[in-house]
């Protein structure tokens, strides 16, 4: 997967640009609101995903404009491919020329992966970020596990209203039944993918992160469940979460919350057997937010046999020079778009393209 040009028109305050970029490390830097986000974001939009910056359609639009359109070419599923979106009420896109319905029509057709100063809540944040990281990566992989993920959300939420009902009428609690099956249901899945999902992660972090820091630390991943529910299948996960909401009624009920599940699991994510969130320096956490998102990459890579554009925006700060030049010269065969301040961090660039942007220009 390799993006050949990227046109911009009206898109924040990119007013016309143009990119022609490698295959290999392509390096865009300028001082801070040059727009060297605004063009990760733009090839990022066509994955088909929102944008990473959580960003109304209507903030991407030029001030001066109505519209903004965006085209990408790229090299995906063995054929040169032309895509083309207009950002006006919504979001249209069209593929080698054809209009498509929806925008969930072109997921899976172009690939990426992006690391930005957001996701360093995956270190810093909650469980609730993580699992959403999870969740995220394994639906692009996977489309149908989005709809079981929506089936849990009613279900847990359904069963949680109950709690409160059956709190005040107790003859309501014989439908309990109803609903904890399928919580189990779903959530049995949920956690046999995230599992699976996990364990395909956890091959590459090591490798990527001892890459980053010179073999000198290890980063390690797991999964963890606020209550075991482990089994050795889907079936074996069922009957023990069941179990589980089973014996959790009576804490449950007086709370109308769910207190087990899926949904209370997190990522373990370890720097020489110590968890980086609470023990890991600012480059530690830095650079294991990195890894897994350019694990995530190889994941892709190994599910879908295409290696997936990694758009890595802000990567340089708070990184050495050792872990500055791995990122520059060490991820092989992945086409790699990286955004910084300081020029200074691309003249240790062997191989690549540098792009230098001011005022919504590329120089």
């Amino acid at each position: 997967m390799n993006v050949r040009s990227l046109e911009c028109v009206s898109f924040r305050n990119l007013k016309e640009v143009s990119i022609e970029p490698c295959d290999g490390v392509n390096v865009i830097f300028g001082d801070n609101a040059q727009g060297k986000t605004n063009i990760l974001e733009g090839i990022w939009l066509f994955t088909g995903c929102r944008s990473f910056r959580g960003s109304a359609e209507s903030e991407m639009i030029n001030f001066n404009a109505k519209k903004a359109k965006l085209s990408l070419s790229f090299f995906g599923s063995g054929r040169e491919q032309d895509a083309a979106l207009e950002i006006e009420k919504g979001r249209a896109f069209s593929l080698n020329g054809i209009k498509l319905k929806s925008s969930s029509k072109i997921i899976g057709e172009f690939l990426s992966v992006v690391f930005s100063p957001v996701h360093l809540t995956l270190i810093k944040g909650g469980p609730a970020e993580r699992r959403k990281f999870l969740d995220t990566a394994i639906s692009q992989l996977k489309p149908k596990y989005a709809v079981t993920l929506a089936s849990y959300g009613k279900a847990l939420s359904e069963r949680n209203i109950l709690l409160k009902d059956c709190f005040m009428h107790s003859e309501l609690s014989d439908l309990l039944d109803v609903w904890e099956e399928r919580v189990a249901f779903y959530g049995s899945e949920i956690i046999r993918q995230r599992i699976g999902y996990v364990n395909a992660l956890s091959r590459f972090c090591e490798d990527i992160y001892g890459g980053i820091s010179s073999k000198k630390e290890k980063l390690s991943v797991s999964y963890r469940e606020n209550c075991p529910a482990f089994g050795k299948d889907r079936q074996e996960i069922y009957e023990n979460l069941k179990n589980l909401l089973f014996a959790s009624r009576k804490t449950d009920l007086p709370t109308g919350f769910t207190s087990v599940g899926p949904h209370r699991d997190d990522l373990t994510i370890n720097i020489d057997a110590v968890a980086a969130r609470a023990f890991g320096s600012q480059g530690q956490q830095r650079s294991a937010a990195l890894s897994l998102k350019l694990s995530e990459a190889a994941v892709i890579r190994d599910f879908t046999g295409e290696q997936p554009v990694a758009l890595l925006d802000d990567v340089m700060s708070e990184l050495d020079l050792s872990r500055q030049n791995y990122i520059l010269n060490h991820i092989k065969n992945w086409q790699v778009f990286i955004t910084c301040c300081d020029p200074h961090s691309v003249r240790n660039l062997k191989y690549g393209k540098a792009f230098e942007i001011k005022n919504g220009s590329v120089l």
